[in-house]
């Protein structure tokens, strides 16, 4: 897959089919080509009829094989959005070594190796990865154990690749909680009654996304935290 328009630029958006990753493909659309990644077919295909020009890029992140094929076609991108995630809650007691491996294998591991196999193509373009971390990768709290050590890993791994790569930007994103599906399961877990002014919308979190990628070439942002205000 060549991007031969010098003015078109390209973004990869992982975690696209709902949530935030759909909404950070909404923010991006009007000055990229997308690459939409996802599972569901009839999200991401609806997502793609909404945004003219948008491709599905359905593939197995947690496959090296499968990344590495489908990579291989990509030679030039401008953004790599990391949006796709799990959150499973549960004390260390109550957490089993299972729970740990999803959780490293969504949040960290399928990261570490897209981002790796997209590296020629990333440095072709010097190019912008997005890493969406979380508050919990500055803070643990009880019961979010795995969660945050996954994430406190994705920042390491933002910190060292934008050292490793000075000819990329690397932000890490930290929101707080934000009104997604995921957020919905989180609260219902929790027993508690979900009310979604509580949460930062998903559409001000890509705004923040999109200002970053759109910064001028003389500034690196390099790390954004958002609390929801509640209003």
């Amino acid at each position: 897959m060549t991007s031969t328009d010098a003015v078109t630029r390209t973004a990869l958006v992982t975690g696209a089919s709902s949530g935030l990753g759909a909404d950070i493909a909404r923010e991006l659309a009007a000055d990229h080509r997308l690459l939409l990644g996802g599972r569901d077919a009839s999200q991401l295909g609806a997502l793609a009829a909404e945004l003219p020009g948008a491709e599905q890029w359905r593939v197995d992140l947690t496959s090296a094989t499968a990344v590495a094929e489908a990579t291989a076609r990509i030679d030039r991108l401008d953004v790599l959005v990391h949006s796709a995630g799990i959150c499973e809650l549960g004390s260390v007691d109550e957490s089993d070594a299972g729970q740990w491996r999803r959780t490293f294998e969504a949040n960290v591991f399928a990261v570490v190796e897209l981002t790796r196999a997209l590296l020629p193509a990333l440095r072709a373009a010097g190019g912008h990865v997005v890493l969406i971390n979380s508050g919990a990768g500055l803070r643990a709290n009880p019961g979010w154990g795995s969660y945050a050590a996954s994430k406190f890993a994705l920042r390491a791994f933002g910190d060292a690749l934008r050292q490793e790569e000075p000819g990329l930007r690397v932000t890490s994103v930290h929101p707080g909680r934000i009104d997604t599906p995921m957020q919905r399961a989180i609260v219902a877990s929790e027993g508690a009654t979900y009310n979604p002014r509580r949460f930062l919308a998903p559409a001000t979190v890509a705004r923040a996304v999109g200002n970053a990628v759109r910064t001028p070439a003389d500034a690196h942002p390099t790390e954004i935290v958002l609390r929801p205000t509640g209003r």
